[in-house]
């Protein structure tokens, strides 16, 4: 059969692969739910309709300011439902959503504006700084919309005031148009800007539908407990597929207790957030006062939960976690572990310490240093492909030079898989550190601490050392009320880690550095070793060796 005109070469012509607008799953969630609440944060609540229609009077407002499809619209906010519309306002009219983590200093978000090529931003009012850093940094923004009382830009609700009940058709978009830069967390380097697109996210969505929150409908409810610039943002967006409203609580600081009484209140039956996050949601005395029956799904990713958070949890919440393992670059979809495999106590067989097996559609490879696939069992590089890899960086060729070989996504992250496609991670390829010549995975010796009973938190870090090259330093955090020296737990950890693997030091601190999503970030734990005097250790030795 051929499909258009003649092809010399035998094959089928490129034709326009159309897809879906986004924007599209709010259009349709109003068609069908009009009148149910689509979107709450605090005592404001919005019908689906009135979602709808704000988010067609925004888009209207910025085509009229003239952006228009594949402009890039900088998005400076903490969360709010002005945030929430904007991603659908500029998926409609075909312009680049990006969204900033609301943390960032000025100068920080300057540079996002500048990486990709903004023409256009919208800013909280609780931001002067960032506005007018990143207009200066930016020449190309042409405008600054302000959520919110400020002293800059046009006023958001204003505008949205302005335009309702005017409209704009939807950009006719195709499979690798792009909707949102979404950018990385910048762990080596500044962040990139991943290009996701409308075929790409069409496909992450209804694979988080099928892998993560089977049998989602109108019914259900999710509460939003991280920064909607990331990965919340992408599993609101989901929600939205399937008309689940969306809950946002009302303080700008993470506080378990409302988290808890929001959930009892509008029956919330899933939410995404990272494993520390649900350490303290159940490690919190709320958690016994309000209801959280009603929860099915408490998705969770961004590093693998420690096993011994994990039966805390499951104590607590019941087989309701489920884990997913993949990059901002892969939107998430890369393996799933989901309620069924989550075991509250260990027992013979329990695969302990996977991340789950591969997504619906998605194939992993664990790759050598010279991309050759590796056998079960044996540690590389995990790979992989699918739809749901991003398109690349924007503007950075040697980026995806080195993102990508032979087709495959190369995540940075090592692990190995067993003989039934079970996936574990061993920890970033940069955590790694080589201590007389053996390769040592911090992650393995951190879930063994992470048993100890005095223990609530621990990272490990490799630093230089003059005779074994490398070392591990061990940083802790102890319960409440807890005692334990830096002696004591080196003893408790003979027998139960090899000698070679055991850190050379150990340090006991109130906290861990947290990114703004809740992942304790060791290039933050190795600075602030650093300024403490900790680093370099050889230093520390020699001023503990001087007499007093």
């Amino acid at each position: 059969m051929r499909i258009g005109g003649e092809n010399p070469k035998g094959g089928v012509p490129p034709i326009s692969k159309r897809v879906m607008n986004l924007a599209h799953f709010l259009r349709q969630a109003a068609r069908r739910h009009r009148d149910e609440v689509g979107f709450v944060c605090g005592d404001a609540a919005w019908t689906w309709a009135d979602l709808d229609r704000r988010v067609d009077a925004m888009a209207a407002a910025l085509a009229a300011r003239g952006v228009a499809k594949g402009d890039r619209v900088l998005v400076q906010s903490k969360n709010c439902n002005q945030m929430f519309e904007s991603m659908f306002a500029c998926f409609r009219i075909g312009a680049v959503w990006v969204p900033t983590n609301f943390r960032q200093t000025p100068d920080e978000v300057a540079y996002l504006g500048q990486a990709s090529g903004a023409s256009a931003m919208i800013c909280h009012g609780d931001f002067p700084e960032h506005a007018a850093a990143a207009c200066r940094a930016c020449p190309d923004i042409r405008f600054v919309l302000s959520i919110g009382p400020s002293d800059f830009g046009e006023d958001y609700d204003g505008l949205v005031e302005a335009y309702l009940g005017r409209s704009v058709p939807e950009a006719p978009v195709e499979q690798d148009d792009p909707c949102w830069f979404f950018f990385t967390s910048g762990t080596t380097g500044r962040p990139k800007a991943a290009v996701l697109t409308h075929g790409q996210m069409a496909f992450v969505i209804t694979n988080h539908l099928c892998d993560l929150m089977p049998g989602t409908t109108h019914a259900d409810a999710s509460v939003v407990v991280a920064p909607l610039s990331h990965g919340a943002g992408v599993h609101q967006l989901v929600q939205v597929a399937r008309a689940v409203k969306t809950v946002l609580p009302q303080s700008d600081r993470f506080d378990p207790d409302e988290i808890w009484a929001l959930v009892a209140q509008w029956r919330v039956t899933n939410m995404f957030t990272v494993p520390t996050i649900v350490k303290m949601l159940v490690e919190h005395p709320s958690v016994d006062v309000h209801d959280h029956s009603s929860l099915r799904y408490v998705i969770y990713a961004g590093a693998p939960m420690y096993r011994e958070d994990q039966k805390r949890a499951l104590a607590k919440l019941g087989k309701v976690l489920v884990q997913y393992f993949g990059l901002g670059e892969v939107t998430g979809n890369i393996t799933v572990l989901p309620p069924a495999l989550h075991e509250p106590e260990d027992a013979p067989g329990l695969k302990i310490g996977t991340c789950g097996y591969e997504r619906t559609g998605i194939q992993v490879s664990i790759q050598s240093e010279d991309g050759r696939e590796l056998a079960p069992g044996e540690t590389g590089e995990i790979c992989v492909c699918g739809p749901a890899v991003f398109a690349g960086y924007y503007d950075n060729p040697e980026a995806n030079a080195k993102a990508f070989r032979d087709g495959w996504f190369r995540t940075g992250d090592l692990g190995h898989m067993d003989e039934e496609g079970f996936l574990y991670i061993t920890g970033r390829a940069s955590d790694m550190y080589i201590s007389g010549g053996s390769n040592v995975y911090p992650r393995e010796i951190e879930e063994k601490v992470l048993t100890h009973p005095a223990v609530a938190e621990v990272a490990i870090v490799g630093v230089p050392d003059k005779t074994w090259g490398e070392v591990g330093v061990a940083v802790c955090v102890l319960r409440p009320e807890a005692h334990l020296s830096e002696r004591e737990l080196l003893a408790w950890m003979d027998g139960k880690v090899a000698r070679y693997k055991h850190p050379k030091r150990v340090f006991f601190w109130e906290a861990l550095p947290k990114s703004a999503y809740g992942k304790i970030t060791k290039k933050d734990i190795r600075a602030e070793l650093e300024a403490r005097g900790c680093l370099p250790l050889e230093r520390r030795l020699e001023a503990s060796a001087q007499p007093a």
